[in-house]
């Protein structure tokens, strides 16, 4: 289980319910290998992530993810371009013993209802470009997340948005 921070000085995670939540239970959160990518990021950043699941069509392929192939593309705005350069991010490690699937049909993240330990010290992540590269992760730059997500929202990949109250804009605006 991980879990990624800008603050690399904390020694216990305990359980809280997120100014932002949409469940009244209190958690401290934290998802696996295949979903760290989306959470390269600063914490605060909007981003849309998509992905190719064997379900997606050749057309949105093409049109979302585009030409070379790529299997995921992630999207943040101008607006947080320098702050994703520039965030140093770390990564705490969990035993996977106290935390629970999260999310459905398909769990999302990871969930524990009790305080819990790093396994060890605090690793810085690096470059968050970098990871993205060594990842073959496209990353986009847009003006605006929203056009993207109408678009992704209706295709036939996988796809999240996250943070998206920090987008600039508002969704259906002319």
């Amino acid at each position: 289980m991980l879990h990624f921070s800008e603050d690399p000085a904390i020694t216990v995670f305990r359980p809280h319910v997120a100014t932002t939540a949409q469940q009244p239970e209190a958690y401290v959160w934290a998802v696996d290998s295949v979903q760290a990518p989306a959470y390269w990021f600063p914490r605060q950043c909007p981003r849309v992530v998509a992905w190719a699941v064997p379900e997606t069509s050749d057309t949105d392929r093409e049109r979302i993810l585009g030409p070379g192939g790529d299997d995921r593309v992630h999207v943040i705005e101008y607006a947080w371009a320098q702050r994703f350069l520039s965030t140093e991010l770390f990564a705490y490690r969990f035993s996977s013993a106290s935390f629970r699937p999260f999310g459905s049909p398909v769990p999302h993240a990871f969930v524990s209802t009790e305080a819990v330990q790093p396994l060890g010290p605090v690793q810085p992540v690096g470059s968050l470009l970098q990871l993205h590269q060594d990842a073959g992760i496209q990353l986009r730059v847009l003006e605006s997340l929203w056009d993207f997500w109408e678009a992704v929202t209706v295709s036939t990949l996988g796809f999240s948005g996250i943070r998206l109250r920090n987008a600039a804009g508002e969704p259906g605006r002319t």
